[in-house]
């Protein structure tokens, strides 16, 4: 029976290997290009949803300002006590106004709220919708607009580069972007026909009659998963969507103890799973068949789920390796995803209990409630 076991996880890790999507894959991805102070963004508003961000929200700026002149930068001071709005007014940067946000209304996520209060402000083509610790290369925001305009795209966006400068975080942000990959292959999501639907929510730039044309923030006011939702409602409304990773994009915030990615990741795990039971105990059996049987089949008895297990490590590290080398880290790396994969169904697990104890999610010293009937 266990070496049964061992020959599904590894066909099911080859199997990996071979699909033509290729999720495991870093093809995707955007480099800067053409930097230039002076270029022309006159048809790109930004904005910022800035909550106690004082400590990333003026490099940030900096890093946008380089971009070259934007019509306008719209930083929403979501009610912020560390002075973040004043470090923001302080860099004079031109075309920059702080907003000063107010309570979420019931129902709506803080963040949502505070780029519907920006985006009263937009009157552009097009939305550049930035995190506060996101900091852009120079030559980045010309790459994406060229990305749209080339690709004739109504949202472009980049998953951002994670701080991965001790141990914790490179055990546990690769996976995230990995797994992340595997959920919402971005070869499948870029594809138009495709019923797959992503994007990554720290730096995306999309046309705004596009974002107008679905209802507005409004549409997505209560999601957890809001940028994932938005892609969906675009794709939905006949908009074409890419996603894809680049170096280019950084998030300037380290993560730094394992505390801070537990609560990152069980803020919205469960979420992904739609707060369902069946789903949560068949991702549960799934990821012991992936990681854990492979493992344990290497040092039981009989050598044939011996070669098993074998054979499905050698194809999950070979699975692994490109996120590995993109993000410039050591190949022994490699070798930690099934530690990391057992610690990421922990936090699953507690991201469901935090929903059955009654609370949905918990950001930013913000608790919202459970749903009564979640979609």
């Amino acid at each position: 029976m266990f070496a049964t076991c061992a020959t599904l996880a590894a066909v099911m890790w080859v199997a990996l290997l071979l699909v033509p999507w290729r999720p495991w894959s870093t093809r995707e991805s955007l480099r800067a290009e053409g930097a230039d102070a002076t270029a022309d963004f006159g048809d790109v508003t930004a904005l910022i949803p800035a909550r106690d961000e004082a400590a990333c929200i003026g490099d940030t700026l900096r890093a946008l300002a380089a971009q070259g002149r934007l019509a306008r930068i719209v930083v929403i001071d979501d009610q912020s006590s560390d002075g973040t709005g004043d470090i923001a007014r302080a860099l004079g940067i031109a075309g920059l106004e702080v907003v000063g946000g107010s309570d979420p209304p019931p129902g709506w996520s803080g963040k949502l709220w505070a780029l519907e209060q920006g985006f009263a402000r937009v009157t552009t083509p097009r939305t550049l919708l930035l995190d506060a610790d996101i900091a852009l290369a120079p030559g980045t925001l010309t790459a994406l607009h060229a990305r749209m305009t080339r690709d004739r795209l109504a949202l472009a966006s980049v998953m951002a580069t994670l701080c991965m400068g001790n141990a914790w975080e490179k055990l546990l942000l690769p996976p995230f972007i990995f797994f992340f990959k595997l959920i919402y292959p971005f070869a499948l999501a870029n594809r138009s026909g495709s019923r797959i639907a992503a994007a990554a929510g720290g730096c995306i730039l999309l046309e705004t009659d596009a974002l107008r044309g679905i209802g507005g923030f409004a549409a997505l006011h209560d999601a957890i998963i809001d940028d994932c939702t938005l892609a969906r409602r675009i794709k939905d409304h006949g908009g074409r969507t890419w996603l894809g990773l680049s170096r280019d994009v950084r998030a300037i915030r380290p993560y730094e103890t394992l505390d801070n990615i537990w609560n990152m990741v069980a803020r919205s795990a469960f979420t992904q799973l739609r707060y369902s039971r069946a789903l949560l105990l068949v991702c549960t059996a799934l990821l012991l068949l992936s990681f854990v049987v492979p493992v344990i089949a290497v040092f039981a008895p009989g050598a044939g789920g011996m070669l098993m297990g074998i054979v499905a490590l050698a194809a999950m590290a070979g699975a692994y390796w490109p996120t590995i080398r993109y993000y410039g880290l050591h190949p022994a790396w490699t070798a930690t995803l099934p530690v990391a994969a057992c610690l990421y169904l922990a936090m699953t697990w507690h991201s469901a209990i935090r929903y059955w104890s009654g609370e949905r999610s918990r950001w930013k010293n913000r608790s919202y409630e459970r749903l009564e009937n979640p979609d």
